[in-house]
């Protein structure tokens, strides 16, 4: 089951992106399904993620432990320079430029309805650039949950998800260190706007 930086179950990574019409890369939050030797994405339609992959055929996840990087990719694009170009047999792909490891995907339809596709992926490379040990930290997941539902709550503004954001927020604050509270502060304010 792929090169190795995945996990069975769901794995939060960022996955890049590109238009290819013009090339640019984009970059988002996801979670890639791992279970019974298959690995499966789910996009909801409409977003840019979709599109790309549904046009290009490719994804690449990246591990990054930055919270900013999630927080930031969820609710716009990331500059140009955050990105770096993987050559492979001829399909230019890119992945994150300061992430700790990356493994590119070639992408398959399995299903698509009125309000998802379903990819399955296909590793094709990878690379481990400068991953080192993380213990778990309760304010990245926390970030990570919290993004995770911020992302539902800005299209629905269904209050029980802000009280989801709100709990998450609350275990960022006690456990987490400058760059998480940073990264939640922005990301409240999103969910506000």
């Amino acid at each position: 089951m792929g090169l190795g930086i995945l996990a069975d179950g769901i794995n939060e990574i960022i996955a890049t992106t590109a238009d290819p019409a013009t090339g640019k890369p984009n970059a988002a939050p996801m979670g890639i399904i791992c279970r019974n030797g298959r690995i499966m994405l789910r996009l909801f339609h409409g977003t840019q993620t979709e599109r790309n992959i549904r046009e290009s055929g490719w994804v690449v996840a990246n591990l990054t432990y930055d919270p900013m990087v999630y927080v930031r990719s969820a609710f716009g694009d990331l500059p140009e320079d955050a990105f770096s170009e993987i050559p492979d047999g001829g399909m230019p792909m890119h992945r994150l430029t300061d992430c700790e490891a990356w493994e590119a995907f070639t992408t398959t339809i399995v299903s698509d309805t009125r309000e998802t596709l379903v990819v399955e992926l296909t590793p094709v490379a990878s690379a481990i650039l400068n991953l080192r040990p993380h213990s778990h930290n309760r304010a990245f997941a926390g970030i990570i949950e919290a993004t995770v539902h911020a992302t539902r709550y800005v299209v629905t503004r269904d209050p029980e998800l802000w009280v989801l954001i709100e709990q998450a927020g609350e275990v960022v604050r006690k456990c987490g260190g400058k760059e998480h509270v940073e990264a939640l502060e922005i990301l409240l304010e999103r969910c506000q706007e």
